[in-house]
């Protein structure tokens, strides 16, 4: 059931983490594998390795902040593959702790063209074939912080709690055309953006923090015919920083 033979997904910012981890899992279960991302070396290594292990893969260069890149991601994405079944929203700018009173309003626009308006573009490109072949999935990784504001944490959870309502809009609009969206909420996980965030080094600092492969597991269920019967969701997996636990 979480097999996705035959079926085409692209991921974007797919060169590091938990865009990453995803890419690689889809490949592993059989789907045509767009990856995109800003930088080229760090794109091949991820195409060469769904292609090493037997699978397809595509590697397009393109920031989710500048929307003639994303005009023509998915223009190449379809020529390739003849559609694109699943789409990940992953791309984001992870920005340090910074009080409002100090964040630069110029990063303040670029966390949100990044990591909302650039989720928005590129679905809203790819919809119409979705539409016309009646089929497909959305997934956008949205965080624990989208499920509440934090200090320092402004530009980032704003743009993650909008994905949170951006994902509820497209599930009521999509699923009389057999569209199911739904988001991820991860929690900490160990990623080269969190580190740098955090300035950690990741697991062997903090435990608790998350593979990124936990949560590609979570998103290979919601690309397949497993979840048919979820859309408009937000699931939560915090792993071992779930509040739960404090």
């Amino acid at each position: 059931m979480t097999s996705l033979s035959g079926k085409t997904a692209l991921v974007t910012g797919a060169s590091k983490g938990i865009g990453k981890a995803i890419a690689l899992a889809f490949g592993a279960a059989g789907a045509n594998v767009v990856a995109t991302a800003r930088t080229t070396s760090e794109i091949n290594e991820v195409t060469n390795a769904v292609t090493s292990a037997g699978g397809s893969a595509l590697g397009v260069i393109a920031d989710l902040g500048v929307e003639s890149d994303i005009a023509n991601l998915a223009t190449t994405a379809e020529g390739k593959f003849g559609g694109v079944d699943i789409l990940v929203n992953n791309a984001a700018i992870i920005h340090s702790r910074i009080p409002i009173t100090e964040l630069d309003p110029q990063l303040w626009r670029d966390v949100l063209n990044v990591n909302l308006t650039g989720a928005f573009l590129i679905t809203q490109k790819l919809l119409p074939g979705m539409i016309d072949r009646g089929y497909g999935k959305i997934i956008n990784i949205s965080s624990i912080g989208g499920r509440k504001g934090g200090a320092g944490r402004g530009a980032y959870r704003v743009t993650k709690s909008g994905l949170i309502s951006l994902t509820e809009t497209l599930a009521a609009e999509l699923y009389e055309h057999g569209i199911n969206v739904n988001a991820i909420c991860p929690g900490g996980t160990d990623t080269e953006g969190f580190r740098a965030a955090f300035n950690t080094t990741g697991r062997a600092e903090n435990p608790k923090l998350m593979d990124p492969a936990e949560i590609a597991e979570v998103a290979l269920f919601l690309a397949s015919d497993a979840s048919s019967a979820i859309t408009g969701t937000a699931i939560d997996s915090f792993g071992g920083s779930n509040p739960l636990f404090a």
